[in-house]
Parts: C-alpha cells; sequence; structure tokens
C-alpha cells in the first residue's frame, strides 16, 4: 500500500475481498482484491458536513456502515465501478458505537450521559431501526458517563445481550459491581433479565466463552464463571445469579513477546470435582460445547463410588440426559415429517436439528458407562447393580424413548450371573422388561442354566404375536414336534406350513410313533385340501414317504388318523 499517513482503522470486508483503511476523520479509503479489477484505491467522504467518523463496520461482502459523531450512513460498495452508493442515511448524535457481527446489530450510544442506546438491525441491503433503551447508571458521582469499556453485546445461548458493566462502591447493603444483562430482541422492546453479583470492586474485564459469562478481575488475577442458564434466585422481575465456582485464575501461559490476541476454552474436566452437587454440575454439562466424554466420565465415577443411598440421585441424573435426548429425537422426527410433507415452504423454513454433544443416547450409555459399570467387580450389591439398570430403563420409559434391545440383554445377563433368577421372573412377569424376538432369544439360550427360560421365551414369543415362525423353530429345535403342531393349529397356520420340515424333525427324533403321527396329521391336511392324501412333488417329501413305507408298510399310507 502506498503511504498516505497514518491508518487508524483497517479492515477487510467478508470474503476478504475489499479492503478498507481510514486514516483520516472524514473519510474512508478501499482498495480492491478481486481478480481482474484494478488494485487503484478510490475514496468516500461522509455525507454530513462537519461529522467525524467514529468508526466503520462491513455488513456483507459489499455493504459498509460509517458511524460518525453525527449519525450512520448505511453504503453498497460497487468495486467494478470504484465508488459507492448510499443506501440509507440516519441523523443521530453519537458518542461510541459497536457491532455484532454474529446478529448484524448495530448498538450506539447516544445523549449527553451516554446511557440510551439505539440499536440498527442490518439485513438484505436495509437497515432497520430499532426500539431504543436506557442503561440505569449507578447513583455514584463517580460514574458519570456511560464507557464503551462498561458495555460489551454477545450471543448467548441464541439469544442477543447488551451486557452493561456497572461499577458501584461496596457497602453492607451493597455487595459490589455486578454485571447486568439486557435480552435485545429483533421485534420488542430491550428487556433486563438477568444480575450477575461481583461480590467485589476493582477493574473488571468480560468475555463470553461457550455461552458463560465469564468476568476477569484484575486486582486479585481471577476470573468468575457465570451460566444463566442454571436455576438462580428470581425476584419477580430479574434472576439474580452468583458465580458457578470460586473465582480462579487463567490458566498460566508463557509467549515469547507481547502483542497477542487471547482466545479462551473452558476446560471442563477439573470442573468435575469442584461441583459437589451432582445434579447443578449435570445441568452445568449439558449446556456445554465439548461436553460428552465429561458426561460419560461423570457417570462412570458416579456409579463406581455409589452406595445404595445414591439411587434417587442417579434416577436425577438419567433423568437429565433422557430429556436432551428426547427433545433431539423428537426435533428429527419433526424434520423428517416436514421433508416427508414435501411442501416447499416447510422445506425452506425447517433446518435439520443440530446433534450436540450433550445428547447422550442409548448406545452411548451402554458403551462408555453400563457395561463397564456390570463387568466391574466394585464390591456393589448385586441387587443395587440391577436397581442402576432399571433405573436407565425407567428413565427412557417415562421419555418414551423405545429401549434398545442390548440394555435388556445387559439387565438379564447381569441377573443370570448372580442368580437373581426370582427377579428376572418378575421383570418378564410383570412386562418390565418388553417383549421382542431378540429377548426371546436370549431367554433361549439361558435354558442350560436356568430351565424356566425356556417357557418364559415361548410366552413372550407368543405375546408377540408376530413371532409364530420362531416359535415353531424353537419347538422343533427342542423335538417337541407335537407340541410346534398344536400350536401352528391353534394359530390357524396349519395349512400353509412345510410339512417337509416337520416331518425332518420328527424322524432326527427315532421316535417311530412320533413319525407316524406326524406323517398321519400332513395325509389328513392333503386330503382336506386336495381331496387326495398323496403329497406333491413340490413338497419334497418322497424320502419321509419311503421311510413310512419300509417301516409301516404300503398298507398303512390309506389308513387316516387324526391327531
Amino acid at each position: 500500500m502506498e503511504d498516505k499517513g497514518e491508518v487508524k482503522c483497517i479492515k477487510f470486508s467478508f470474503g476478504n475481498k475489499i479492503l478498507a483503511v481510514q486514516r483520516t476523520p472524514k473519510a474512508v479509503d478501499f482498495i480492491n482484491f478481486i481478480p481482474d479489477l484494478p488494485q487503484t484505491e478510490y475514496s468516500q467522504e461522509c455525507k454530513t458536513k462537519n461529522a467525524n467518523i467514529l468508526s466503520f463496520c462491513w455488513i456483507s461482502t459489499n455493504e459498509i456502515v460509517f458511524i460518525t459523531d453525527q449519525g450512520v450512513e448505511f453504503y453498497q460498495v460497487l468495486p467494478d465501478k470504484r465508488t459507492l452508493k448510499l443506501l440509507k442515511n440516519q441523523s443521530i448524535n453519537v458518542n461510541w458505537c459497536m457491532y455484532s457481527p454474529e446478529t448484524a446489530v448495530l448498538l450506539l450510544s447516544t445523549t449527553v450521559h451516554g446511557n440510551v442506546l439505539q440499536p440498527f438491525y442490518f439485513r438484505s441491503g436495509t437497515m432497520s431501526k430499532m426500539p431504543k433503551f436506557e442503561i440505569e447508571l449507578p447513583a455514584s458521582p463517580k460514574s458519570g458517563n456511560l464507557c464503551l469499556s462498561d458495555i460489551i453485546m454477545a450471543t448467548i445461548y441464541g439469544q442477543l445481550y447488551v451486557l452493561y458493566l456497572k461499577h458501584q462502591p461496596r457497602t453492607p447493603n451493597n455487595p459490589g459491581a455486578e454485571v447486568i444483562l439486557y435480552y435485545l430482541p429483533r421485534d420488542g422492546q430491550c428487556k433486563k433479565l438477568h444480575i450477575l453479583k461481583l461480590n467485589t470492586t476493582g477493574k473488571f474485564a468480560l468475555n463470553v466463552v461457550d455461552n458463560l459469562v465469564v468476568v476477569h478481575h484484575q486486582s486479585s488475577q481471577t476470573s468468575m464463571i457465570f451460566d444463566i442458564k442454571l436455576r438462580a434466585e428470581f425476584d419477580g422481575a430479574v434472576t439474580i445469579h452468583h458465580q458457578v465456582l470460586p473465582s480462579l485464575s487463567i490458566h498460566p501461559c508463557k509467549i515469547p513477546r507481547a502483542g497477542y490476541l487471547w482466545c479462551l476454552q473452558i476446560k471442563l474436566q477439573p470442573i468435575v470435582h469442584m461441583l459437589q452437587d451432582k445434579g447443578r454440575l449435570m445441568d452445568f454439562l449439558l449446556q456445554r460445547k465439548d461436553c460428552k466424554m465429561v458426561i460419560l466420565s461423570v457417570c462412570c465415577q458416579m456409579l463406581s463410588t455409589a452406595e445404595r443411598g445414591s439411587l434417587p440421585v442417579i434416577a436425577t441424573i438419567f433423568d437429565k440426559l433422557n430429556q436432551v435426548y428426547k427433545e433431539y429425537l423428537e426435533a428429527e422426527q419433526n424434520y423428517a415429517l416436514a421433508m416427508e410433507s414435501g411442501t416447499s415452504r416447510s422445506s425452506s423454513t425447517q433446518k435439520r436439528p443440530v446433534r450436540t454433544q450433550a445428547v447422550i443416547d442409548q448406545s452411548d450409555m451402554y458403551t462408555h458407562v453400563l457395561s463397564v459399570f456390570t463387568e466391574k467387580k466394585q464390591g456393589l450389591p448385586h441387587k443395587f447393580v440391577s436397581a442402576v439398570l432399571m433405573e436407565y430403563i425407567r428413565s427412557l420409559n417415562q421419555y418414551q424413548i423405545t429401549v434398545q434391545h442390548y440394555l435388556y440383554e445387559l439387565v438379564i445377563k447381569t441377573l443370570v450371573q448372580h442368580s437373581l433368577f426370582y427377579m428376572l421372573h418378575q421383570f418378564l412377569q410383570y412386562h418390565v422388561l418388553s417383549d421382542s424376538k431378540p429377548l426371546a432369544c436370549l431367554l433361549l439360550s439361558l435354558e442350560s442354566t436356568y430351565p424356566p427360560a425356556h417357557q418364559l421365551s415361548l410366552d413372550m414369543l407368543k405375546r408377540l404375536s408376530t413371532a409364530n415362525d420362531e416359535i415353531v423353530e424353537v419347538l422343533l429345535s427342542k423335538h417337541q414336534v407335537l407340541g410346534a403342531l398344536r400350536f401352528v393349529r391353534s394359530v390357524g397356520s396349519h395349512d400353509n406350513i412345510s410339512a417337509r420340515k416337520f416331518l425332518d424333525a420328527a424322524r432326527q427324533t427315532g421316535d417311530t410313533m412320533l413319525f407316524y403321527t406326524t406323517f398321519k396329521f400332513f395325509e389328513q391336511r392333503n386330503q382336506r385340501l386336495r381331496g387326495s392324501s398323496h403329497f406333491t412333488p413340490g413338497e419334497h417329501c418322497e424320502e419321509h414317504v419311503s421311510h413310512f413305507k419300509t417301516l409301516f408298510g404300503e398298507q398303512a399310507l390309506l389308513t387316516p388318523m387324526a391327531v
């Protein structure tokens, strides 16, 4: 760049296409960084006479706003013509300004004391005036004017707030400085919603990190963390918050020289040991960006040190996790329905829900927490271990989330492993464990350990009413051929079953009378359905017919017998 004097401010447009440079109080210079366009500078003076430019902000790739001490000038930049077009001009006395690119809201300080704030909203080439509001200045005569250093704009939990650092002396009736949060909606009046009590005085700086308000106190070299989503005292008008944790210092870091911009991050793992109230800890973690593995570690640690009396706390934690899980599932379902409807209006307005790390699903809990909990030999009572598993299932049911079969399997295996068969029987008898084919098959596999499991499995399959084929397979695998025949007849499917499958099973038992009875059952079915006792070639029963003749002779084929 050509040296044309001291640079007061320099900013690239979105996408780094155009560079804006302010060297004087009256004008801003522009340089194009667009292929095939010359990089010759062009300039724009502010329109208002005798006005000085306090600041300027890029609104989009080719829209810029000048903030002067006498108003706001909104321009469209035309890089190919190397000129600017005035879109809107608003006269207003301005002390200072700040801009939130995230929400495209410009905030201006007006009046003598600077405590009347006028916001503007920019969208698609338009500038809209929002309702102005007044900041309450402290009664102390030392703080007569509202300074730029007392205010920040920040998006917290998706809503735009103006944060005001109110300095006031510490007295018996006044705990000192506080941060006041004004909610700034797109439409409607600004509202004072939250007060953060700092309980000290001095110099402060404000940050918003991961939806947390962090207040840095210079003299003590510590920082205070506030979370406006946590439960707090409500006085009927505003919510009063105290810091989540004791004041802490920023983690030390060595730098080779000065001149750094800092990006703060919250380290979640140490907080686990600072917040003793597990419910409040979980409320805090569920709102953080990188929370999943920390939450799962908290659950593991909580269960590994759990006692019988801690079951209500464990149940509360499960409910908190599953509430977030359910909200995500419902959002996914609503999105899917909107997509299925195919209406252009719904598809354009409906956004696919973002799965945050706070969504802890059944697979997460099974893999990282519950399976680990049941495998460890921690000396906990077996009934307590089972109770924890059942609490998680209860919580899922409470939020009407379909329980995955592997959780039921974990419960059953745990009960069987510790010979708690009476509990297993009760859970199945009273349908605490929901019926499913995988669960019935698991019960079948337990027959050698717990013989009644066989009948429990059959009962479950019967209740499902969609598992008739599985029931027949189970009975045949146990050589209960007549029982299988009676079952298919009871459900009305005996006309459609494979004769060969049953004859195979009957022959494998080595019981000649059982084979005889089974053969006669199908002879009778053939006679009733086709007017002939013979099997069709498609049934592939020739070898069984030959075997029957060998055992009982040719004449036996003609003798009907009822089962």
